[in-house]
């Protein structure tokens, strides 16, 4: 397994297979819905299904041992089933989707491996959810849910984005996954450096304090140091990497873009290195030195300077590794 100048292995990678999207959610930072009539062949833009398994055939040489395929919305593609069934036996394979293609898949995209699936609710009104979304297909992800656990695709996790908007919603939310069993919610930090409008954000620390005191037990996980809170039957759990160098130390993921290009981190588009052609040599090449050059965001990359977070003199100016 490879690791970093700071210690971090890279145990797991995180797919994009398309940039498509048939939601227009108010806080994705997501430029243009591209086309998204339906599942259809891979765009011209997007890695082939024999790039991304060529390229997992490869990380799995260096120890991956997980891999999430994720968007835009990763089932606008017609060829994740053959993907997913084609990924590499040792690797455990998880998807994160906003749900509204599962119904009628979930059973094949099980059958095909699948093991865990991530679908993105933001409130459990639907007239709320239609607000956020910008989208009229609450009843669908619901019944998408719905198939997930009927696949055996359990436990659901929902992801939920925590900002001025959804913070109203958290206490249903909750509730929702606490007489569910089979759920669990993933609260997600409000990311203004990816998305602007900071004047969205919220204070992270009072949901965890809030959620300390519902809590019937709480545990803290080994990967990003996340706080986890069991609520009844169900799990919350609280991603919050804004400013939190703990989370950044933990974190063992590399991404790929779904044009094939690899990042070290989800903050910076001024690493991205291109696999080229993606022979296996190449991706070889460029998987090593992403990792080499992995820089934990907040810490190293971005450190306090007066009281405010400053890019690290370090990295100013520092060369475009992709062009």
């Amino acid at each position: 397994m490879l690791e970093d100048d700071f210690g971090r292995e890279v145990s797991g990678v995180r797919v994009s297979l398309t940039d498509r999207c048939n939601f227009d959610c108010v806080y994705c930072h997501n430029e243009g819905l591209g086309d998204t009539r339906g599942p259809m062949d891979p765009q011209n833009d997007e890695m082939t299904a024999d790039e991304v398994v060529r390229f997992l055939e490869v990380v799995s040489e260096f120890g991956v041992r997980k891999v999430k395929f994720t968007g835009g919305e990763p089932m606008l593609r017609d060829d994740l089933e053959e993907i997913i069934e084609r990924t590499p036996d040792a690797m455990e394979t998880s998807l994160t989707t906003n749900g509204t293609f599962l119904p009628g898949r979930a059973e094949a995209l099980r059958e095909a491996g699948l093991e865990r699936v991530n679908v993105s609710q933001d409130a459990i009104d639907p007239d709320a959810f239609a607000e956020i979304t910008k989208s009229g297909a609450y009843e669908k992800v619901i019944e998408g849910v719905e198939a997930a656990l009927d696949a055996g695709l359990d436990p659901v996790k929902l992801n939920m984005v925590v900002f001025e908007h959804t913070a109203g919603y958290v206490e249903g939310m909750v509730e929702h996954v606490a007489e569910n069993p089979g759920l669990q919610l993933q609260l997600i930090e409000y990311m203004p450096e990816l998305t602007g409008h900071p004047e969205w954000n919220i204070d992270i620390g009072r949901v965890h304090d809030w959620l300390e005191e519902q809590a019937d037990r709480v545990e803290t996980r080994e990967m990003h140091n996340r706080r986890r809170y069991y609520v009844g039957e169900g799990m919350v759990e609280i991603v919050d990497p804004v400013e939190n160098p703990n989370f950044c130390a933990n974190c063992h993921r590399v991404r790929v873009t779904h044009e094939g290009y690899l990042k070290g981190c989800l903050n910076r588009n001024d690493d991205l290195r291109s696999m080229g052609e993606m022979t296996r040599d190449e991706i070889r090449e460029t998987f090593r030195e992403t990792v080499e050059k992995r820089v934990p965001y907040y810490g190293e990359y971005m450190v306090r300077e007066d009281g405010e977070w400053i890019v690290n003199d370090a990295y100013i100016d520092a060369p475009l590794s992709h062009s």
